[in-house]
Order: C-alpha cells, then sequence, then structure tokens
C-alpha cells in the first residue's frame, strides 16, 4: 500500500478558506437537523455502531471542544463493545458526559463550541493550516487534520440523517471531501482488504450525488490511486457516492447493497469474483 498521490483521485478544494467552508457547511447542517427533529427521534439509535442520534452530537462537540483546548471528561468504568482504540474511549467519555443531558441544551452546546471553532478558524490562513499537526492518522499538518474533521462530521451528519428519514448534504463541498477522505484510502482498500492481486486494475465509478472516478492499480506488490487508469480494468464497480460512503464506513452490511441492491446496489464488470470481494470489503473507519 502507498499514499495517494497529490492530486490523484481527488477533487475537493483543500485550501484553508475551502476547509472552513465545508466545516461551516456541516457544522450549520447538524445544528439545523438537530433543532428539526423530536426528542423520540433523538434517541433512535444510527448505523454508526452504539451510538444514537444523541451521541453523534456529542462526539462532535467533544473533537471540537478538544480543538479549542478544553478539558475533557473523565472516562467512566467499563470499555463498550464497540470501543476499539483509545480514540474510541475518548469519544466515549464525551458521548456519557451529555447522555442525560436534553436535547435542547446539547444543541445549545453544539451551537456554542462551533461558533468558537469558526471564530478560531477565522484566524488562521494557509501558513498555519500547513503547520505540523497530530492528527488521527498520524503526524502531518493541521490542514490533514481538518480534512479529516470535514470527513467525520459529514459522516455523523448523515448517520442522523439516515436514522430520521431526513435525507440531505448528499452533495457539495463537504460531500466532496468526504469522498476524497476515502479515496485517500482506496489503495489500502482495494490491495490489503479487497485482496486485488498483482497485476491488476480496479475502477471504481461513482454515479451520484457525488461522481467520481477512482482507478486503482496494484504493482511492484502495492496498490495506489492513479490519474486515469487502464482503458479496460480488471474489474470495475459502479454503484452511488451513498453507497460507496456507507459501504467505506461500515454503515450498512455489504450483503444488503451487494446482494439486496441497497442505495442503488453495485454493478460489477470483469472479474466479478474479485469485484465482489472488493465490494464487500469496502469498509475502513475505526
Amino acid at each position: 500500500m502507498s499514499a495517494t498521490p497529490p492530486g490523484a483521485g481527488l477533487r475537493a478544494d483543500s485550501s484553508a478558506a475551502g476547509l472552513k467552508a465545508q466545516l461551516d457547511e456541516v457544522w450549520a447542517s447538524l445544528g439545523a437537523l438537530g433543532r428539526d427533529i423530536s426528542d423520540e427521534e433523538w434517541t433512535l439509535q444510527t448505523a454508526c455502531p452504539g451510538w444514537s442520534v444523541a451521541a453523534q452530537y456529542a462526539h462532535v462537540i467533544g473533537t471540537e471542544s478538544s480543538l479549542l483546548g478544553r478539558p475533557a471528561p473523565q472516562a467512566g468504568d467499563g470499555v463498550a463493545a464497540h470501543v476499539r482504540n483509545q480514540i474510541g474511549g475518548r469519544n466515549e467519555a464525551w458521548v456519557a458526559s451529555f447522555a442525560a443531558t436534553s436535547r435542547s441544551d446539547v444543541l445549545d452546546v453544539f451551537d456554542e463550541v462551533t461558533a468558537a471553532r469558526r471564530e478560531a478558524l477565522a484566524g488562521m490562513g494557509e501558513d498555519d493550516f500547513s503547520a505540523a499537526s497530530w492528527t488521527p492518522v498520524g503526524e502531518a499538518d493541521y490542514r490533514r487534520f481538518m480534512q479529516i474533521r470535514v470527513f467525520d462530521c459529514w459522516v455523523h451528519d448523515q448517520d442522523v440523517r439516515d436514522a430520521v428519514g431526513r435525507p440531505g448534504q448528499r452533495s457539495g463541498s463537504a460531500a466532496e471531501q468526504s469522498v476524497d477522505e476515502i479515496v485517500r484510502a482506496a489503495g489500502y482498500v482495494v490491495g490489503k482488504r479487497g485482496g486485488a492481486p498483482a497485476g491488476s486494475s480496479v475502477r471504481i465509478a461513482l454515479t451520484g450525488p457525488v461522481f467520481r472516478e477512482v482507478n486503482v492499480s496494484v504493482v511492484d506488490g502495492r496498490a495506489r490511486v492513479v490519474e486515469g487508469g487502464q482503458e479496460t480494468p480488471t474489474v470495475s464497480l459502479t454503484l452511488s457516492s451513498d453507497a460507496f460512503t456507507r459501504l467505506s464506513c461500515g454503515r450498512v452490511d455489504p450483503s444488503v447493497v451487494v446482494d439486496g441492491g441497497a442505495f442503488g446496489g453495485v454493478q460489477i464488470a470483469g472479474d466479478m469474483e474479485l469485484g465482489v470481494q472488493i465490494a464487500r470489503n469496502l469498509a475502513f473507519t475505526i
């Protein structure tokens, strides 16, 4: 596996201004959505393992509070079954800290925290976004961290929307950045998880609401995203960006999409066995 070369398959604006606008877009979406749903919907379980709608908001509050330098709550006793690592444990502490808080009060905190983050980001320019930073995927720069923040917030917005039946934000700048985040992992997903053999090429075509063509080639034992790709790849997978993002984030049983046609299903051409194997193993998030 290797990192996605700069620009290969990537389309979103990752300038400081672009990332600020994407964060603003997805925070505004989450805030308005939270005010639109009922108290009963607030308690519904989402496709994110172990988390209700309410937990999604607590998580976003927690991460953005940490970026503001605010203290984290103490972790409780025991570890929930869906917690897989230290980051997950910290997330769960924030979720637990808001468990008894009303929807209205949680949303007031959400509005205050995201407003504070907007203010903090407003004073940051390209040099600040290029500064070295810790990120959930290792040492990189602040820009990389904010790309991940857009992705994380957008995915959780979609988690809530799917749970309460309020589709929206399926395209646009934050959705494009979120697809970019999955594209960055496509070499690992296709090569390691999907098991694409040496010399093979894979094309993933997204039919909307986000449109994208992602080409992965396996050369010298490494799968990597490339521009263009083979005219006739070993296998091609055609699916909606809704299906692609849900499969990549582990939000749906692959059988429901591959066999059942959920989110428009997956059309496979070429090596059918390899195509099904890849489609069933797109999940990469923690």
